[in-house]
C-alpha cells in the first residue's frame, strides 16, 4: 500500500542521509517513476525533501527536520514512549523494535529513563513468563487453566476464558469467563500456579463492570475499624488509605477510620503491621488478634 511505502520512505531518510531513486525502487520493487511520484507527494504533505544532481547525489531530508513537529506534541511523544515502555511488564516481543523505531522519529535518545516492573523483587522466571501466557491466551483468544488459591489457602483448578489484564491496587488481575463456576471472575495472578494454555479457541464474550473476584464468599461483610499507626507506620499510611480517614497525631502517629472487610484476611492484614498498630475498635477485631497472637507465641515457647 502506498501509505505504508511513504511511511517508511521518511524512515529511511530520517537515518539515511543520502538515497537514490534507483535504491528506494528495488526495495520496495516499483518502478522510479513510482518513486517520483511518491517524493512529490511528501513534498506537497509539507516533508521537506530535495533531490541532488551528480556522484553521491540522490533524495535526502533536511538534518533538522522531525516528523514529529508536524504530527504530536512534545507532550503526546513522551505519552508514546512511555506507554510503549510500560508495556514492557507484559513482555511484549516486539516492543522495543516498535520504541527503537519511534524513538528515532521523534529524535528521542533518551528512552530508557523508567522501568515499568510491577513483578515482586526475587520473583523467578516463572512468574514472569505468565505475562507472555496469559497474553497470549488473551489475544487468540485461547483458554486457560490453573490452580487457584482462595482466601482460605484452598486450593482449586480454574478452568478460563481470559479477556484482560487488570492492575489495581499494588496486583495483577485477569478478568474472564470461569467456565469452572460458569460465570464472570477476577482472578489475582499471584495467586495461580500451574499455568497452562490449550489450543481450545472461544468467542469473546462481553465483560461485567462488577466482576467478581474469586473467593469463597462472594457476599463480602464490611466493618468499620479504628486503628492507632505509630510514626514507624508512616510508608504505609498514605499508601494504603485514603487521605480523609486519616488523623496525624501531635506525638507523630496516626489515627485511621475505615472500612475493611471481616475476613481471615483482615487479621493477617492487620498484623502485618507487626507492634506500630493497635486495634481501637470494634473490641472483637482486637480480641481476635489477641488469639491470633498468641498462638504465634506458643510456636516459639
Amino acid at each position: 500500500m502506498q501509505i505504508n511505502r511513504l511511511f517508511e520512505i521518511i524512515y529511511i531518510l530520517l537515518n539515511k542521509k543520502t538515497i537514490t531513486a534507483k535504491e528506494l525502487a528495488e526495495k520496495f520493487e516499483v518502478s522510479i517513476r513510482t518513486i517520483y511520484r511518491d517524493i512529490d507527494t511528501l513534498s506537497a504533505a509539507g516533508i521537506p525533501l530535495y533531490t541532488s544532481q551528480g556522484k553521491g547525489g540522490g533524495i535526502s531530508m533536511l538534518d533538522d527536520y522531525v516528523l514529529d513537529k508536524s504530527l504530536l506534541s512534545e507532550n503526546e511523544q513522551n505519552e508514546i514512549l512511555y506507554a510503549l515502555q510500560s508495556l514492557t511488564v507484559t513482555q511484549v516481543p516486539v516492543d522495543d523494535n516498535v520504541l527503537d523505531k519511534l524513538s528515532k522519529l521523534f529524535k528521542k535518545s533518551r528512552t530508557s529513563w523508567i522501568e515499568v516492573d510491577f513483578s515482586p523483587w526475587g520473583s523467578d522466571k516463572n512468574r514472569a513468563n505468565q505475562f507472555i501466557v496469559i497474553r497470549h491466551a488473551i489475544l487468540n483468544r485461547e483458554v486457560i487453566e490453573f490452580e487457584y488459591f482462595n482466601s482460605n489457602g484452598e486450593k482449586r483448578i480454574r478452568r478460563v476464558e481470559p479477556a484482560k489484564l487488570v492492575f489495581k491496587v499494588n496486583a495483577w488481575y485477569i478478568q474472564g469467563f470461569c467456565l469452572t463456576k460458569n460465570t464472570l471472575r477476577t482472578f489475582k495472578i499471584s495467586r495461580m500456579s500451574n499455568l497452562t494454555i490449550y489450543p481450545e479457541t472461544f468467542t469473546e464474550r462481553p465483560l461485567d463492570q462488577s466482576c467478581k473476584v474469586e473467593q469463597e464468599q462472594e457476599a463480602q461483610k464490611w466493618i468499620d475499624v479504628t486503628l492507632k499507626i505509630s510514626n514507624r507506620g508512616a510508608y504505609r499510611v498514605y499508601d494504603e488509605f485514603n487521605e480523609k480517614c486519616i488523623i496525624e497525631n501531635e506525638n507523630g502517629s496516626f489515627t485511621v477510620t475505615t472500612s475493611l472487610p471481616e475476613n481471615k484476611w483482615l487479621i493477617r492484614y492487620l498484623l502485618s503491621f507487626g507492634a506500630d498498630l493497635e486495634v481501637v475498635a470494634p473490641p472483637h477485631i482486637r480480641d481476635m488478634l489477641k488469639s491470633e497472637l498468641n498462638g504465634i507465641k506458643n510456636n516459639y515457647i
